[in-house]
């Protein structure tokens, strides 16, 4: 598997299955009302799903070891897609929330199969750049499944977001089966990880880093349409056009944070953290003004898109010839990141308010940087 196209085919199912993650962000203040429960605990939806990924990745990874990679795949996308139609027609909020839990299950096991297939399937000079086709199907998700997820809630029903989001999973698994060739099948024994890597300083450095630097990328941008609606006093309908906005400059952002990571590790780590936090003072400061948060909002789309890309290579790096075990792990650790940063996000909103959200994110973002000196010094 040499082919750009190959990587893109999977960025495919990657745009499908991070849609169903991160497509509540743009309805929960809908579902809030809807079910008559706080924004926090329509918060549960985003952190529960990234809980039981962050808990039972590595083990599902494991379970399904000696299963062929492109089945495993498309039996992730079907789940996916079933998932969200049940959710669509669900009248009770703990129900809606069982629902969304089942295909949790399956997203590392997609996520690290893709991850491993860039990796190896690349040069070591341009792992990054493989690794950045992978995440753009994130970005997409980010571009247009969040926001057209928003949209549809606001002409139709927050249900029928659900339904749009099983589209995009049948798309996804029309195109892994269709177009993705076969991939090498998985060992013919059950997986057995080589515990020795987490003797690795540098592979825990790295692990904190993802951690902070993602929950602090999710303690804000998980309540971003709470906050639009009763701060900057936006509509359903202007808030899903700066969710779209958000996620397209993030194309861009995303590309860069490729192209730089492969040549200046640490000083791109650290300049993103430094950025991310001037935009969530910049929030804070602006948040009410509407035209100035336009601006913020491009400039803070185009940095987050990075996050992801960023903290997986400072894990992967540190681990020589990485494996689907380890980037299992950091898709656990991802998700621990949003869940911690949801909930510290919501702890956060529920004390001091709604405006006052982008504190969380500021206090995660200082520990990010903190642990990305500590791992250089342990480097030299």
């Amino acid at each position: 598997m040499k082919s750009k196209r190959n990587l893109y085919v999977l960025a495919l199912g990657v745009f499908g299955i991070t849609t169903t993650e991160f497509g509540v962000i743009g309805i929960l203040p809908e579902i809030a009302s809807s079910f008559n429960i706080s924004i926090e605990k329509a918060g549960w939806l985003l952190s529960a799903f990234a809980l039981i990924v962050a808990i039972f990745g590595p083990f599902m990874l494991i379970a399904f070891s000696t299963f062929k990679r492109k089945s495993l795949l498309v039996s992730s996308l079907l789940i996916f897609a079933v998932a969200n139609i049940l959710s669509a027609y669900i009248r009770n909020f703990y129900g809606l929330l069982v629902v969304r839990m089942i295909p949790a299950f399956f997203h590392p096991v997609y996520w690290s199969i893709a991850l491993s297939v860039a990796e190896k399937t690349s040069k070591p000079s341009d792992q990054s750049k493989a690794v950045s086709i992978i995440f753009s199907g994130l970005t997409l998700a980010t571009v247009l499944g969040v926001p057209l997820a928003t949209l549809m809630s606001d002409l139709f029903s927050w249900q029928s977001s659900f339904l749009l989001t099983a589209s995009i999973n049948i798309i996804a698994l029309v195109g892994v089966q269709f177009l993705l060739p076969a991939i090498e099948k998985g060992s013919e024994s059950p997986m057995v990880p080589d515990l020795k890597v987490f003797q690795n300083r540098n592979l825990w450095t790295g692990l904190f880093i993802a951690f902070f630097t993602i929950a602090a990328m999710y303690s804000t941008y998980g309540y971003m349409a709470d906050f639009l609606k009763n701060v900057t006093h936006m509509n359903v309908r202007q808030i899903s056009i700066m969710l779209f906005m958000f996620g397209t400059v993030g194309i861009l952002g995303n590309t860069m944070a490729g192209k730089y990571m492969s040549r200046f590790p640490f000083q791109t780590t650290c300049l993103f953290l430094i950025l991310l936090a001037v935009i969530h003072l910049l929030i804070y400061y602006y948040g009410s003004f509407f035209v100035p948060m336009i601006w913020i909002i491009v400039f803070w789309g185009l940095v987050h898109s990075g996050g992801f890309l960023i903290s997986n290579i400072n894990v992967t790096s540190a681990v020589p010839d990485s494996s689907e075990f380890i980037n299992s792990i950091f898709t656990s650790c991802g998700n621990f990141a949003v869940t911690a940063g949801t909930l510290f996000g919501g702890f956060w909103i529920a004390h001091f308010g709604i405006e006052n959200s982008t504190g969380s994110s500021i206090i995660l973002i200082a520990l990010a940087l903190m642990m990305v000196f500590i791992k250089e010094k342990l480097v030299k």
